[in-house]
């Protein structure tokens, strides 16, 4: 016989009431995941930006050479507006519009847009929230020489 009745009604709703808890807490992870990845490209750290990158994703390889060239040549601000971020508290699809603003390190005036929507895919691995997927790697490649 299924269970009915008001106690069956608030086992169901504190269980979806966690459920949605989990789901704005792994929200909030990666959020900061993102604000910390940001904030390491506009301090020129490289190492600690791709910390955030499963070494196993597709395009890693490429992903580290075109960020350590970017920040070698290029003095970078970068911020984000996150405009999706859905999933649960093991996978989450992120999509954040993403400006990158970049001088030369001696240039002095002339500074330069980049703005795109990046696609991220992360997935918690052990404590840690990953990105897993990049849309796209160009995005953090350096100026083309003119």
């Amino acid at each position: 016989m299924p269970a009915t009745g008001p106690e069956f009604t608030r086992r169901v709703l504190l269980l979806g009431a966690l459920a949605a808890r989990l789901r704005a807490d792994a929200a909030d992870e990666v959020w900061d995941v993102l604000s910390a990845m940001a904030t390491d490209l506009s301090e020129g750290h490289p190492v600690e930006f791709l910390r955030a990158f499963d070494p196993a994703m597709p395009g890693y390889e490429e992903l580290r050479i075109n960020v350590t060239a970017l920040l070698g040549q290029e003095d970078v601000q970068s911020s984000i507006d996150v405009t999706s971020n859905e999933g649960d508290n093991r996978s989450r699809k992120v999509e954040a519009d993403w400006l990158l603003r970049m001088s030369g390190h001696e240039q002095v005036s002339g500074a330069m847009n980049r703005e795109e929507r990046v696609k991220i895919g992360f997935e918690k691995q052990g404590k840690r929230w990953r990105a897993v997927s990049l849309e796209p790697l160009a995005f953090f490649a350096p100026p083309k020489p003119k």
